[in-house]
This record gives structure tokens, C-alpha cells and sequence, in this order.
């Protein structure tokens, strides 16, 4: 099981960055994906979920309407697509699967995160 993010960098304020999280390892398109953030000196919180059909998400209340997040089945994919970044987005942006396939039912998975650095 592997989940990959990537997309991170540096950007200014106002900026817009996309990360993506690639599987492999287990049945991607029986798993709700969410990204995760962590910024420095505090606790992992949640950012973003989709659900497996793609057809339902939600959001943080910090990031609503400024961050997208999406999911392409055929690819093994999960996207973040975010707008109108700000400092306080600074942080490390993890992947997670939830898996509600076969063998992996209820397990969770988690990437090594993607450093997301807002400053001018």
C-alpha cells in the first residue's frame, strides 16, 4: 500500500498550488479520500474529504471556497486544488484512504505529506 503526494512548494500569498496523492496498493475506488494538513507546532486536522463516487465532498471551514478537492478512479488519484492561499496554509498536506474494499475494509491509509509554504 502507497499513497504519494505531491504538488507542495512555495507560493505567495493569493498564490494557488495543486497537490495530488497517487495509490497503488489497494482498490482506490472503494476508498474516501481526504487531505489532511499539519502546520508547525500543531495538531493534524482535517482539510478536505471526497467521497468514493466523487459526488460528495466537504470542507474544512477555513478552506471553503478556496480549496477544491476531486478524484479521478480511472487514475488512482486524488486532487487538492487550492486557491487564494494564505500563511496560515503553511503546512504539511497529507493523503488518507479510508477503505471499505475486501481484505482492507476499515483500514486506513496515510501518504508522507507534501510541504505547502505561503509567504512573500
Amino acid at each position: 500500500v502507497e499513497l504519494v503526494e505531491s504538488g507542495g512548494g512555495l507560493v505567495q500569498p493569493g498564490g494557488s498550488l495543486r497537490l495530488s496523492c497517487v495509490v497503488s496498493g489497494f482498490t482506490f475506488s472503494s476508498s474516501v479520500m481526504s487531505w489532511y494538513r499539519q502546520a508547525p507546532g500543531k495538531e493534524r486536522e482535517s482539510v478536505a474529504s471526497i467521497t468514493r463516487d466523487g459526488l460528495t465532498t466537504a470542507y474544512a471551514d477555513s478552506v471553503k471556497g478556496r480549496f477544491t478537492i476531486s478524484r479521478d478512479n480511472a487514475k488512482k488519484t486524488v486532487y487538492l486544488q487550492m486557491n487564494s492561499l494564505k500563511p496560515e496554509d503553511t503546512a504539511v498536506y497529507y493523503c488518507k484512504a479510508l477503505s471499505f474494499g475486501g481484505a482492507t475494509y476499515g483500514m486506513n491509509y496515510w501518504g508522507k505529506g507534501t510541504l505547502v509554504t505561503v509567504s512573500s
